[in-house]
């Protein structure tokens, strides 16, 4: 369950840097699209349970 969620984080934050967000906007979209895939991940591991 944790090694999901800290690959998914890592994952995110491979694509965060690669992507190179140059404006406040970019962060703010990297951000949500982070939130969202530890959203998706505890309703995964949760329906798991």
């Amino acid at each position: 369950m944790f090694k999901k969620i800290l690959a998914v984080l890592a994952l995110v934050g491979v694509f965060a840097s690669v992507a190179g967000c140059n404006t406040v906007d970019g962060v703010g979209k990297d951000l949500g699209v982070a939130g969202a895939a530890t959203s998706d991940t505890a309703r995964d591991v949760g329906k798991k349970m």
